[in-house]
């Protein structure tokens, strides 16, 4: 069985960090598809609403020693970008622990990732490997799932999430309960009505996507 995990990571110098970190487009994500470029060991990036500076901020970043627009259509570009040898890429150590980068895409705090990871000392080998590189890594969530091909077990929101991890955490579903409606609700900031609601609403979401067959 295998785990998934997303994380955010960041450091100024993992590639293309500058670049994202300029707001020069609304999404910039590895195209995961394709392989890196055996002849120049280059990536391929699609980029989404650009404005007029994003090139600009290709040249001003200090991890992009090469870059060639190779597609575009409207507002959405694909590029073949190279990287200086100081750059920092995650993907070689995933690798290595015998894991798959399964998504990695510009966020807020650098890039979020979703990775495939033989289980929780493959995950642990990554944390130590981005500790000792001072890369911040944000774990936002891990589940194991069997095979290759799945995405996430549930379409939980945002929210919903927060409500189920927090009654969990403060011992909503223990026998006897160790944590009230109105406690989770305090915790939140929401009312005990919303609060009821979500972990009605995450729970039957959860049960739908891991309990029911097609």
């Amino acid at each position: 069985m295998s785990l998934v995990t997303v994380a955010d990571i960041r450091h100024d110098d993992l590639a293309l960090t500058p670049t994202i970190e300029s707001h020069a487009s609304d999404e910039l994500k590895v195209v995961s598809q394709s392989a890196t470029d055996p002849e120049t060991g280059q990536f391929f990036f699609l980029v989404k609403g650009i404005n007029g500076d994003f090139e600009e901020a290709l040249d001003a970043d200090h991890t992009v020693s090469e870059w060639t627009r190779i597609a575009e259509e409207g507002d959405t570009r694909i590029y073949r970008i190279g990287h200086t040898d100081d750059t920092i890429l995650l993907s070689p150590m995933v690798t290595s622990l015998g894991g798959l980068m399964l998504e990695a895409k510009g966020s807020e705090r650098g890039w979020t990732v979703r990775l495939l990871l033989t289980g929780r000392e493959s995950l642990s080998g990554l944390w130590e490997y981005c500790e000792s590189e001072g890369i911040d890594f944000t774990l936002k969530r891990t589940f194991r799932q069997d095979g290759w091909e799945h995405g996430e077990p549930s379409t939980l929101t945002d929210a919903q999430r927060d409500a189920l991890v927090t009654a969990y955490e403060e011992g909503y579903f223990e026998e006897p309960r160790e944590a009230s409606l109105a406690d989770l609700a305090d915790g939140l900031g929401i009312s005990s009505t919303a609060v009821s609601g979500r972990i009605r609403r995450g729970t039957a979401q959860l049960v739908e996507s891991t309990l029911l067959e097609e």
